[in-house]
């Protein structure tokens, strides 16, 4: 049940539609993991507590420095040196102390990931390199969690949700991440934030959308992003979407799949 607080907290979700009590009370159930506290992690974090998520797990290993603060609107200036997930759950805090926080201060790899996302009804991935993507794509098939991912250029987002372990309307497999990016790009082709830039209101821009769509995902209203990648210009200020499909070859939910477990990222 909400309480008499949070009633008034989110009373203008209850008055929605679409959310409602019901929708309320789903969110306030529901356990979100976030990887990654830093420039998408950050506004997905913030706006996620202030809807209500019941609980929020955080995967972070590193520490806030002052270069972060330019994006990374969850940690402030007296937070440099701490540790994200510790600076991220202060905030939470602040912002709404009904939601339960988790700090995972690790950084997510084959040996933990399925521990970690099994944990969970919902996993937001924030990570800033492919391998980490590749990995938590994987792992959340293998664990059948849905997943959001997000990634970020100098210029240009892209959004897109995951549910391979599941069909469509139609009795077809949905999509994974190798149906949509087979193979990662050649190591070194894309240059780090640390090298190329990147415009500090992108990624609260594409971190909000992901929120919006975690919230799309446990209410239950919308069209979802499953099968669709939903494309930033910030250049422009341009959105398109792109559909993509079921590979029959892809190696995770295909024909004839070979991957069964995380070896493959050891």
């Amino acid at each position: 049940m909400l309480t008499p607080d949070e009633l008034e907290r989110y009373a203008r979700h209850i008055v929605m539609r679409d959310v409602g009590g019901p929708g309320q009370q789903a969110l306030k159930k529901a356990r979100v993991l976030v990887i990654g506290a830093g420039g998408l992690g950050a506004p997905v974090l913030l706006y996620l507590a202030a809807a209500g998520i019941g609980t929020i797990g955080i995967v972070d290993d590193d520490l806030v420095s002052l270069s972060n603060l330019q994006r990374q609107v969850v940690h402030a200036t007296p937070d440099i040196g701490d540790a994200k997930v510790d600076s991220a759950a202060s905030a939470i805090g602040r912002l709404n102390p009904h939601v339960a926080v988790e700090r995972h201060p690790v950084r997510i790899v084959a040996a933990n990931a399925l521990e970690l996302i099994r944990q969970y009804d919902l996993v937001l991935d924030g990570s800033d390199n492919f391998a980490t993507r590749y990995l938590v794509s994987d792992a959340c098939y293998l664990c059948r969690k849905p997943l959001i991912t997000g990634a970020l250029g100098v210029f240009d987002a892209a959004l897109t949700t995951l549910r391979p372990h599941e069909r469509d309307a139609n009795g077809n497999p949905n999509p994974t991440y190798r149906c949509l990016f087979p193979e990662p790009p050649p190591p070194g082709s894309i240059p780090a934030c640390s090298e190329a830039g990147i415009l500090g209101a992108l990624p609260g821009i594409l971190g909000s959308m992901m929120a919006l769509e975690a919230m799309r995902e446990i209410v239950g209203f919308g069209e979802g992003l499953v099968g669709r990648l939903l494309m930033i210009d910030a250049r422009a200020l341009r959105f398109e979407t792109l559909t993509y499909a079921w590979d029959r070859n892809n190696p995770l939910n295909g024909e004839t799949p070979s991957i069964k477990d995380l070896t493959i990222h050891e």
